[in-house]
């Protein structure tokens, strides 16, 4: 039986927010949080810095952007599809096939229709060229307003099916080339069994997430449910996995999770991207940490309640607050719009001296000088 409080805890260390700063240097450090984590969100959205590097930074307050351009470069992690785009540790590249395949098969579907002749056309540029974007090829045709043109479709149907890769990103934009010509030789590319791929998925799952109920396995991954009932019953029956009650829910986790328990709350408050690894189940933030989040910038701006984009904040073993904030980085100020605390948020002198910290260290991390409260 875990209490709520022992559930979060547990949940925070595997998650990475409650460990003290490692003395790895500083490419290793970032490499061992993609590899805990499993992968990070990619996000366009530059209201403040982007979520993979907001969410790397929240477990590593010395992160700099060019750790994860270095990591790229040095192809330890590679970019695809998580749950969304992300970065995802190589080591893991050949989990990233099932997919692939079932793509390159017609067994999954993409978001759009497949054209096979123009998809040829840009693979054979490439292959001649060299790595190009999606700006280097013109339009076949007129394209309506909020589509991409034809040639990024097939550009994203051969990246998606694993005929390309993207070795990096210039100013956002992704750069493809052939996966022939940017995977190492030394990485695995045989296609994992389903055993071995449910292994990853349950295994790797519990590691980053500390808890979690059957349906959390394979999130969004469609018809792979009821395939890892089978392999979930046979670790429980191995005691590969336990069960823990909480409150009146079962919840699973890894014997050796158990260990993280009793270890120091963190004291350090940290804001988090809404596209944090923590938070992006939301009915699991419901369940476990009482939090109803809904990132507001994808609603009509008459229907936010918090912000254009609010972010959580964390601050020892709960989620007390949200701040809509946006980094003016030309004036060099971090504009607070919007602070909301949650009804249970108690010590509110304590909580306003660790905002106070961390604004002026998140304000840092956004290139910005000043912080400022529209509303003081």
């Amino acid at each position: 039986m875990l209490s709520p409080i022992e559930a979060r805890q547990l949940i925070l260390s595997a998650q990475g927010l409650t460990k003290p700063f490692t003395t790895l240097d500083a490419a290793q450090s970032t490499l061992q949080t993609f590899e805990n984590l499993g992968y990070i969100q990619i996000d366009t959205i530059s209201v403040v810095e982007r979520a993979h590097h907001h969410t790397l930074w929240t477990r590593n307050p010395t992160y700099q952007a060019a750790q994860l351009d270095y990591l790229l470069e040095q192809k330890q992690i590679f970019e695809y599809w998580s749950h969304a785009a992300a970065y995802l540790p190589m080591r893991d590249f050949r989990f990233s096939l099932p997919r692939k395949q079932a793509l390159a098969s017609g067994t999954l579907n993409h978001w759009y229709e497949r054209d096979p002749k123009l998809m040829q056309e840009v693979f054979t540029r490439i292959r001649s060229e060299g790595p190009l974007m999606a700006k280097d090829f013109e339009s076949s045709k007129p394209t309506e307003a909020w589509h991409s043109k034809p040639e990024k479709r097939a550009l994203e149907y051969l990246f998606m099916q694993g005929e390309l890769m993207i070795p990096y990103r210039k100013n956002f934009h992704k750069v493809y080339d052939l996966t022939e010509r940017v995977l190492p030789s030394t990485v695995d590319t045989s296609p994992p069994s389903f055993a071995e791929y449910a292994n990853y998925l349950i295994i790797n799952y519990l590691k980053a997430h500390g808890l979690a109920q059957e349906e959390d396995f394979g999130y969004l991954l469609k018809g792979i449910k009821p395939k890892l009932k089978s392999i979930i019953k046979k670790y429980l029956q191995d005691g590969i996995l336990i069960k823990v009650k909480l409150a009146d829910q079962t919840w699973l986790t890894l014997a050796e999770n158990l260990k993280l328990l009793n270890q120091p709350a963190a004291q350090t408050l940290k804001i988090l991207s809404p596209f944090d690894n923590l938070l992006i189940q939301r009915e699991r933030m419901r369940k476990l940490f009482d939090f109803d989040y809904q990132i507001e910038c994808y609603i009509p701006a008459t229907k936010r309640k918090y912000g254009y984009f609010s972010l959580p904040i964390l601050w020892k073993d709960q989620l007390v607050a949200r701040i809509d904030c946006k980094a003016e980085r030309k004036q060099k100020t971090l504009m607070i719009h919007h602070l909301h605390l949650e009804s249970t948020l108690k010590k509110l002198d304590e909580f306003h001296h660790d905002l106070d910290i961390a604004l002026k260290n998140f304000a840092i991390f956004n290139r910005c000088d000043h912080v400022v409260f529209a509303n003081p």
